[in-house]
């Protein structure tokens, strides 16, 4: 499964996949908290549309690196510091044009966030709320009347996957 982002599609036209987690230096450079694996594939969409407080502006990454165990940007038009503190939490979008096609049988985390779970005997558990990474295999996190912690594993317990319908059918036990 293809993880850009844990966090939630907007309009079906962007997609998360990062935020801004503080300043860089004094020249406007901002750090990266990416949510894609590698987390330097951000790097890659050079079109950053930044949400904070229901406001968006569109920048144009024109440099970023790796700086540590992070990541660094430069934005146009945020040329110091005080530019730079101002975006801090604000979430990194794409658009979802931009983003490479999954392969059949991939999925963006992105697109199975807010996705109905039922079991295969058509028990409603909830919805996917977010995901974990865990090594091993990702854990969807699914509430409903309560919290479930399923395995995406395919086709063992993740039987199938119906993106227009808004639906993934899971072979697991409601009372777990």
């Amino acid at each position: 499964m293809a993880a850009p982002g844990r966090s939630m599609a907007f309009a079906d036209s962007t997609v998360v996949l990062g935020r801004v987690s503080g300043a860089h230096g004094v020249r406007g450079w901002v750090k990266v908290f990416s949510y894609t694996r590698p987390m330097g594939n951000i790097l890659n969409y050079p079109r950053w549309m930044l949400r904070k407080n229901g406001s968006s502006a569109t920048h144009e990454m024109t440099e970023g690196r790796e700086q540590g165990r992070g990541l660094v940007a430069k934005l146009s038009g945020i040329e110091d510091r005080d530019a730079a503190l101002a975006l801090i939490d604000s979430e990194i979008c794409v658009d979802r044009a931009e983003m490479p096609r999954c392969a059949e049988g991939e999925y963006y985390w992105a697109d199975l966030l807010g996705m109905d779970v039922v079991t295969k005997d058509g028990v409603s558990l909830g919805q996917i709320a977010s995901m974990i990474e865990t090594g091993a295999n990702d854990v969807l996190v699914v509430v409903g009347d309560r919290k479930h912690l399923i395995p995406f594993v395919r086709p063992d317990v993740v039987r199938g996957i119906d993106l227009e319908q808004g639906r993934m059918e899971v072979d697991w036990d409601p009372e777990f």
